[in-house]
């Protein structure tokens, strides 16, 4: 998937959401749920995490590998921009990763039919955070009740030098913002 920082600029403003432009390492923090799968649940690492940011002027963006969708149908967060919803702290008590801080909006599949029913929202902070599965894992299983969870612990360990690097420069808090993957404007160069 390509994806830029003018491609991301240009879906956010669509969708009425803010894009950081100033200073350096602002993080835009997006996930990009695979819109394919409509309601369904996948158990699969179909989704993406996009990073842009600045320094020095030039914009930088990574794009990894990630689920936004849990492996058994309990959480799902719906697509939105949070702000300031997640600060560096710790994943389970165990390793540092981005931490739920602020309410998100989630749905779930509540009869267990492998359908989310997004007619029915709970917002809450419910412990969503963005964190790693395993070296490069296949299936979600229980990595995610809900998370935001990286494929590939290497990118994760990428994701969270940037993230680190962007707390010592702007403080302790993230805006995580959750798009579709149908509504990505194309841009022209």
């Amino acid at each position: 998937m390509t994806i830029t920082a003018q491609i991301l600029e240009a879906t956010l403003a669509k969708l009425g959401y803010k894009f950081f432009t100033e200073g350096d390492y602002n993080l835009n923090i997006v996930g990009i749920r695979n819109s394919a799968t409509g309601a369904k649940v996948t158990n699969a690492f179909d989704d993406y995490i996009a990073v842009a940011y600045k320094v020095a002027g030039v914009w930088g963006v990574k794009v990894w590998a990630c689920t936004v969708d849990n492996g058994g149908g309990s959480a799902r967060v719906v697509a939105g921009q949070y702000k300031g919803s997640h600060a560096i702290g710790l994943h389970q008590g165990k390793y540092e990763a981005l931490r739920q801080v602020a309410p998100l909006a989630v749905e779930r599949d509540y009869t267990k039919d492998g359908i989310y029913n997004p007619l029915k929202k709970e917002t809450g902070v419910f412990g969503i955070n963005i964190h790693k599965a395993g070296v490069d894992s296949v299936q979600v299983n229980n990595w995610s009740e809900g998370c935001q969870v990286f494929k590939r612990s290497a990118d994760f360990n990428q994701f969270m030098l940037l993230a680190k690097k962007a707390a010592s420069l702007h403080g302790n808090r993230f805006t995580y913002t959750l798009i579709e993957s149908k509504d990505l404007m194309s841009v022209k160069a």
